[in-house]
C-alpha cells in the first residue's frame, strides 16, 4: 500500500481529533462562565449558551467525521479491525452449554476425583466439588503441621481440574521442589496456604484461589474443622492419620473394619448443603474408599443433606483395589462399606470398568498386591442398585486411571436419561457442543 493512500485519512483523523478537543474547550469554558458569574445580564447569558452549543455542536461533527475517517483506514487495509463471528458464535454456544448443563455435585477426593472433574467440566458449569480434608501426609501433611491449616492438597488438584489455565501455569502449580526445606512440597499447596493467610478462613481462601484460576464450578472443604481420620481394623486395633491407615492395615495383616472421624460432630459448609439439596446428581467416588470417599458421609450434615435430596446418587467404582484398603474387594464389597457407614439406598447407580488391561501391566499391579476390581450384578440388584459398565481405562506413565472424557459423557448421559429425560433433539445437541468445547480445549 502506497503512502498516499493512506496519509490523507490519517490526517483527516487528526484533524477532527483537534477540532473535538476545541468543541470540550468552548464547553467547559461556556459552563464554567455561566456557573461561576451568574450572569443575570441576558445579552452575556446567551453569549456563553451560545458558546456552550457550538462547542456541542462541533463535538459531534468531530466524532461522526473522525470515525468515517478510521473507517476509510481500515477499509484502506492500513488498520486491521475485525471480529471472528465464528468464534464468537462458538462462545455464545459454549456459554449455553455450560450454564444449561446438570447440577452435579462430586464428593470424595484424592486423584480419582480430579480426573472426573476434567472431563464434567466439558458438559456443565453447574458442579460443586465437595473435598476430603482428612490428608496428613506428604507436602499436604507438612503444611497442615507447621501452618496449622486445613490439608490443601486434595483441594488443589481439584481447583486445577476445573481451572481454565494455559498449561504452563498449571505445571508451575503442580510443580515440587526438589532441593532445600521446600523438597516435595508443591508450589500449588504454597499458593493456597499464602491465599489463607490473607483470608479470613480456608473457605474463603479456596474461593479466591478458584477465581484467581477461572474455575468451572466450585470446590469448597467438606468441613472447616480440623478433620482427622481413625480407623478400626478387624483385630480390634486402632490406627489414627489419614496416612497410616493402610500401612498399618498391611502391618498388622488385618483389613479395615470401621472409619471413624475427630471430631464426630464436625460441621460441614452451607453452601455445600443447598448444593447438595438443588443438584441433579451426587457422585461418590472415584478415590480411596476408606480415605477419601466414607470420611465425607461421616460428616452428618453431609449425609443428611443426600437423604433429603431428590438427586439421583452415583457412586464409580475405582478400577483397581488398592492396598491396605480395599484387597480382594469387589464392586459390591466397595458399595456395602459406603452403605455400612451411612445408609441404606445412598446410591441408586453404580458405574463399573469392564475393560481390560495389558498382561506386564497386570503383572506389575499384582506385585504391589493390586488387581482389577470385579463386579456381580445380581448382587447389586439385590441391594437395588442398577450396574452402568463401561471400558474406562486408561494408562498414563505405566499408572492406570479413568478416562476422564468417557467416564464424564456417561455420567452426563446417565444424568439425563434417568433425571432430566432431555428430549432426543435436546441430547442431540448438547453432546454436539460437548465434543465441540472438548476439541477447542485440545488445541490449546
Amino acid at each position: 500500500m502506497k503512502f498516499r493512500d493512506w496519509l490523507r485519512p490519517g490526517i483527516k483523523v487528526k484533524r477532527w481529533v483537534v477540532f473535538a478537543i476545541f468543541g470540550i474547550i468552548l464547553i467547559i469554558f461556556g459552563v464554567n462562565e455561566l456557573s461561576r458569574h451568574m450572569l443575570y445580564n441576558w445579552y452575556y447569558k446567551g453569549f456563553y449558551i451560545l458558546l456552550n452549543v457550538t462547542g456541542i455542536f462541533i463535538l459531534y461533527i468531530s466524532v461522526t467525521e473522525g470515525i468515517k475517517s478510521i473507517m476509510a483506514l481500515i477499509n484502506s487495509g492500513y488498520l486491521k479491525f475485525s471480529i471472528d463471528s465464528k468464534k464468537l458464535e462458538s462462545l455464545i454456544y459454549e456459554k449455553r452449554l455450560l450454564v444449561k448443563g446438570p447440577k452435579i455435585v462430586v464428593i470424595g477426593g484424592g486423584t480419582g476425583l480430579s480426573t472426573m472433574l476434567r472431563g464434567l467440566k466439558y458438559y456443565t458449569s453447574n458442579i460443586t466439588a465437595i473435598v476430603t480434608v482428612a490428608d496428613d501426609g506428604g507436602g499436604s501433611g507438612d503444611l497442615r503441621e507447621d501452618l496449622g491449616i486445613l490439608p490443601p492438597g486434595d483441594i488443589r488438584n481439584c481447583i486445577l481440574a476445573l481451572a481454565d489455565t494455559e498449561p504452563l501455569m498449571e505445571e508451575l502449580l503442580q510443580y515440587r521442589f526438589k532441593e532445600g526445606r521446600l523438597k516435595d512440597q508443591s508450589f500449588g499447596n504454597l499458593f493456597l496456604a499464602a491465599m489463607d493467610g490473607i483470608s479470613e478462613n480456608f473457605e474463603e481462601a479456596v474461593k479466591k484461589m478458584s477465581s484467581v484460576l477461572a474455575v468451572t464450578g466450585k470446590v469448597m472443604p467438606v468441613t472447616l474443622e480440623n478433620m482427622v481420620l481413625k480407623c478400626e481394623l478387624k483385630n480390634g486395633g486402632i490406627v489414627k492419620g489419614e496416612s497410616n491407615i493402610p500401612l498399618e492395615s498391611i502391618k498388622q495383616k488385618s483389613p479395615i473394619d470401621k472409619i471413624m472421624i475427630e471430631p464426630k460432630e464436625a460441621k460441614a459448609l452451607v453452601d455445600s448443603v443447598e448444593a447438595i439439596r438443588t443438584a441433579d446428581a451426587i457422585i461418590l467416588g472415584p478415590g480411596s474408599l476408606y480415605t477419601s470417599v466414607i470420611p465425607n458421609l461421616l460428616v452428618k450434615d453431609i449425609v443428611e443433606a443426600i437423604k433429603k435430596t431428590s438427586a439421583i446418587k452415583i457412586y464409580v467404582s475405582n478400577i483397581m483395589t488398592q492396598p491396605g484398603e480395599t484387597d480382594d474387594y469387589d464392586v459390591v464389597d466397595h458399595v456395602k462399606a459406603i452403605i455400612d457407614h451411612s445408609y441404606e439406598g445412598v446410591i441408586d447407580y453404580v458405574i463399573a470398568n469392564v475393560g481390560e488391561i495389558g498382561k506386564e501391566l497386570e503383572e506389575k499391579y499384582l506385585e504391589e498386591n493390586s488387581k482389577l476390581v470385579t463386579k456381580d450384578e445380581k448382587e447389586l440388584q439385590n441391594l437395588n442398585i442398577k450396574l452402568i459398565e463401561s471400558d474406562f481405562v486408561k494408562t498414563t506413565k505405566g499408572l492406570i486411571r479413568h478416562d476422564s472424557e468417557k467416564l464424564a459423557a456417561v455420567i452426563v448421559e446417565t444424568i439425563m436419561d434417568k433425571k432430566l429425560f432431555y428430549d432426543r433433539k435436546k441430547i442431540i445437541e448438547y453432546f454436539y457442543l460437548s465434543e465441540r468445547l472438548k476439541q477447542k480445549q485440545k488445541k490449546k
